[in-house]
């Protein structure tokens, strides 16, 4: 099976859908996949690192909107499209313009279903696009049973579907606690300082004006929990800034930006507790990768999040401070031995999520957009 995947729209920090973009481009060659990565054309030498066993077409024009001109009306029909058996188009949009069978991830439904979670030029094209894919492309792949359901209600006639949920690497995001303390150190961060973590993408739906707010109530009651705050910044992120500079703990908000692969499981699993008060998502990897590392979780109910923690995780309402605040503190005085069965439990539940899986099931997806299922 040959796979041309769309690897053009990663930004160079991966997060969210980019992480799960990368994590194809490296794993479909070991998986008998013979893979091409279409990339822009000043994007060449990562993806070389990233896969060596792919082949690299550099093809894609580097300006967005030169570069999704070129996706719907050139790159289907290129010879980079017409060496591969099928076309992997992995966030939402396809060319329109094709010469082989398609494949399009759906990530989630927000932009119906909560368009205000988006910048608002983003809403009206990717509605578009979600609706152009579900109808011209030959199969779809959901990344949540969650977003499969949603999918079904807002776009009821659609192409073949497949569920592939994401995965977590179990060899990196361990149990194994050993050198935590050697790595915080090595990144100047104190080794004694209990405290909250966040990781995500700054913007308005990831629930971060919620946790702030929770964390008024939670630096009364606990004089020395700090929140450290790991993340890029997305949109909106104006209101977040202010909040956070009149914050009346201020002092104890440790803001950490974009932080490397190599030193996230280490602050998962060195954190009292790990909070991802998400609205909504398509899956919330986060939450997952924080279950593998045996962390305590606190995610909102009603959402994909507390779908994949399957009763591992404390649960909040979202949007609501309040109820966050007192998961938060309950997770915060959670006695050890509860503490070690919960990061017990998560592991086990994390340990079904495995990009193994995942990527059994893109292959799924290829045989039947290609005919041979």
């Amino acid at each position: 099976m040959r796979v041309a995947l769309d690897v053009s729209a990663v930004p160079p920090q991966l997060a969210g859908a980019g992480r799960y973009i990368a994590e194809l481009a490296r794993r479909l060659p070991a998986n008998g996949v013979d893979t091409t990565l279409v990339t822009r054309r000043d994007d060449t030498l990562r993806w070389h690192d990233w896969s060596p066993s792919s082949y690299v077409a550099s093809v894609v024009p580097n300006a967005r909107a030169s570069r999704l001109l070129y996706e719907a009306w050139v790159l289907g029909t290129s010879a980079t499209a017409r060496t591969a058996d099928v076309w992997h188009a992995p966030h939402y949009t396809m060319p329109h313009r094709r010469s082989k069978p398609t494949v399009v991830t759906i990530h989630d439904l927000t932009f119906f279903t909560n368009p205000e979670w988006h910048e608002r030029s983003k809403v009206p094209f990717f509605r578009r696009a979600i609706t152009y894919a579900a109808s011209h492309a030959d199969v779809l792949i959901s990344v949540s049973d969650f977003t499969s359901r949603q999918l079904e209600e807002v776009v009821p006639h659609h192409a073949p579907l497949v569920t592939a949920p994401l995965g977590v690497d179990l060899d990196r995001f361990t149990l194994d606690a050993r050198h935590d303390d050697d790595v915080l150190r090595a990144h100047h961060l104190p080794v004694d300082r209990p405290y909250i973590f966040f990781l995500g993408t700054f913007e308005p739906r990831k629930g971060l004006d919620v946790l702030l707010s929770a964390f008024e109530e939670i630096a009364r009651r606990s004089p020395e929990v700090e929140l450290w705050l790991a993340g890029q910044a997305g949109w909106g992120v104006k209101a977040i800034e202010s909040q956070i500079a009149e914050h009346g703990a201020k002092d104890r908000i440790r803001r950490l930006d974009f932080v490397d692969d190599s030193m996230l499981p280490s602050l998962l699993r060195h954190a009292k507790t790990v909070a991802y008060p998400s609205r909504g998502e398509g899956f919330g990897l986060p939450v997952l990768e924080a279950m593998a590392c045996g962390a305590t979780v606190v995610t909102t109910s009603d959402t994909v999040m507390s779908e994949v923690a399957a009763g591992t995780a404390l649960l909040a309402g979202a949007g609501n401070s309040a109820s966050l605040a007192e998961q938060l503190d309950i997770a915060l005085s959670m006695p050890d031995a509860d503490r070690s069965e919960r990061a017990s439990l998560g592991r086990a539940r994390a340990e079904q999520f495995s990009w193994a899986s995942s990527i059994a099931q893109h292959v799924v997806a290829y045989d039947m957009a290609a005919g041979l299922s």
